[in-house]
């Protein structure tokens, strides 16, 4: 039987979308794993997000918490707000207790990826504070490391991302996932699934 991998995420303006995009592509070259791609429920009215210039949502479907359960490994893609994961994807978490209470969640492995404005805004302080939800649930965090090889050292171009894992810079919008950021993406994918598929046994 395959292993199932979920990339779930929230993205507002499709930066963190396109990297779960690549991350799915990566996943699913990696043979016995079933892959599938998850957006978390939005928590703003239609309104408040047209004043900020969002752009309608994608056709991706939405998870609902106790659907996790079903997988048998993660990536969580989301923005960072203030240095954390945005606001969107704490309120699913927060509705994860019943999954809590009865520990269905642990010893699945886990990896994280974001997005964020600037190169202080949180490339690595998003994902360290993420954890915390992880650890709670019993999870095994996955860092994909320096397991990218030389392009975790790039330095001539700018480029997003940690050995916490893929992540990209939005600036004010307009800059979308560069190569470089989309081949970390596509990596963190295949290195996870490969990962989920042997916890599983299916190896």
């Amino acid at each position: 039987m395959a292993a199932k991998l979920y990339i779930v995420y929230y993205s507002m303006y499709g930066h963190v979308e396109k990297l779960a995009q690549e991350i799915k592509k990566g996943a699913e070259s990696v043979e016995g794993v079933e892959v599938k791609l998850w957006q978390v429920p939005e928590t703003l009215p239609e309104d408040v997000l047209g004043l900020m210039g969002a752009p309608p949502k994608s056709d991706v479907p939405v998870i609902k918490p106790n659907e996790l359960s079903e997988a048998d490994g993660f990536i969580f893609g989301f923005p960072t707000r203030f240095g954390m994961m945005a606001g969107q994807f704490k309120a699913f978490l927060d509705a994860t207790g019943a999954l809590w209470r009865t520990q269905q969640l642990a010893g699945k492995p886990a990896g994280l990826f974001y997005s964020t404005g600037s190169q202080g805004g949180g490339q690595e302080t998003t994902p360290l504070t993420a954890i915390t939800q992880l650890v709670h649930h019993g999870m095994i965090f996955v860092p994909i490391g320096y397991t990218f090889g030389a392009g975790m050292f790039e330095i001539e171009q700018v480029k997003g991302g940690s050995p916490y894992g893929a992540g990209t810079y939005a600036g004010d919008g307009s800059r979308q996932p560069s190569e470089i950021e989309l081949a970390q993406a596509f990596h963190q994918g295949m290195y996870i699934a490969g990962i989920t598929k042997k916890l599983k046994g299916t190896a």
